[in-house]
């Protein structure tokens, strides 16, 4: 799908004239461009269009648009962070699978908090070992338990202007890292901890956990990062939008999924022919997790890009051959593609990673878009409160 429309697609869509449409775009509504090949005609940008769309609907049927809102309808929030159009993800206008394979963790946390990829972070002296009884417990849990005891040591975080709460989203994601793979080294890079950690002999292993957590980064408004968000409103520290946005992605219907394609995948691995499995599992009515993403309609770039880079460091992989087994079967019986959370496991496998990688990868990751979504948050000074359709008893 192209993120630019021509001048008859935008009328037709949002039926009006041609004048009304070059109005729009005189008061900035509607973006537009010079058309290639043609300097006489313009384009004009689908995601504005679909916007003023939305709003009209909301003037003629204002219920049904806040029901829809809430359920991957209308915007409900301005961000400057991703954009999702055309089948590609988008960070601040680059694509996000270019940046994924070119640039650092450092890099993109910097370019998302603050516009910039030249800002470099101090990971601070606010490191606190597990103990005992919190390092049995899984990744989001330890976590969990850390975050407050942090958040109470760390008096900078109280700083909610934007480089002030950057740098302390860069303390935040190290110590998560710290807690995520017992390899305590600050100085190092990110993806380089958790590669020494856990792939140490597999080659480019580096390259494409670097990947997998910047593909992670961010969504648009997600459920785990709208709570962080939300969070963020009531002016609560970056350490409690991170702490709830990890409570918000460990659910199964979101990062917590991983759990779930694991569990399916080690169920087919059982099987001599994965296309039978899957058709057997479909005539018990039970689901394919991981795959179609309703925002993807040719499917989810990051997927793509991760099954590519594993098949080129490990085309002997057997557990990648299995995922890729599944994705071809899935693609035949079910016309359907997988998503990030499917790659995220098929990595994890296929570099026989630690139980619950997949979820470790993609929260640290998405901890990046966390502290972006707070910044912006912070920023506005506005609380999210929304109000309530009462569906009750009435006095």
């Amino acid at each position: 799908m192209d993120i630019w429309l021509t001048s008859e697609e935008a009328i037709k869509r949002l039926g009006v004239t041609r004048a009304t449409l070059y109005a729009y775009v005189s008061r900035g509504l509607i973006h537009s461009m010079p058309s290639p090949g043609d300097p006489h005609a313009r384009r004009y940008a689908r995601e504005d269009v679909e916007r003023i769309q939305q709003r009209t609907e909301q003037r003629r049927d204002p219920q049904k648009a806040v029901d829809r809102a809430l359920h991957w309808g209308m915007p409900l929030l301005e961000s400057s962070i991703t954009l999702i159009a055309g089948g590609h993800l988008y960070y601040r206008g680059q694509d996000a699978c270019e940046l994924a394979t070119t640039r650092s963790v450092e890099e993109i946390a910097s370019y998302i908090w603050l516009g910039s990829f030249e800002r470099r972070f101090d990971a601070g002296a606010t490191q606190i070992r597990p103990t005992a009884r919190t390092g049995r417990l899984p990744f989001i849990a330890r976590a969990q338990s850390i975050l407050p005891i942090a958040a109470a040591a760390d008096l900078q975080a109280l700083d909610l202007r934007p480089i002030a709460v950057a740098e302390t989203g860069w303390r935040i994601l190290n110590l998560l890292v710290s807690h995520a793979v017992d390899f305590p080294e600050t100085a190092l890079a990110i993806d380089e901890r958790l590669r020494r950690a856990w792939a140490p002999r597999i080659p480019n292993a580096g390259a494409i956990i670097r990947a997998a957590l910047i593909l992670s980064a961010d969504h648009e408004l997600n459920v785990s990062s709208f709570t962080a968000r939300c969070v963020a409103s009531a002016g609560a520290n970056p350490y409690m939008a991170v702490l709830g946005g990890l409570a918000a992605l460990e659910g199964p219907k979101h990062g917590g999924t991983t759990r779930q394609i694991a569990g399916m995948l080690n169920e087919i691995r059982g099987e001599l022919n994965p296309a039978r499995a899957i058709a057997d599992r479909l005539r018990r009515g039970e689901p394919m997790y991981g795959f179609h993403h309703p925002l993807y309609a040719n499917g989810d770039p990051r997927a793509m890009l991760i099954l590519e880079l594993l098949q080129t460091s490990l085309p002997k992989s057997t557990e990648l051959a299995l995922s890729i087994k599944v994705v071809r079967a899935v693609r035949e019986i079910l016309d359907q593609k997988p998503t990030l959370d499917f790659a995220l496991v098929a990595l994890a496998q296929a570099m026989r990673l630690p139980a619950d990688a997949a979820l470790t990868l993609f929260a640290l990751g998405r901890t990046i878009g966390w502290i972006g979504h707070a910044i912006e948050q912070y920023a506005s000074g506005e609380l999210i409160r929304p109000r309530a359709k009462y569906a009750g008893m009435l006095p």
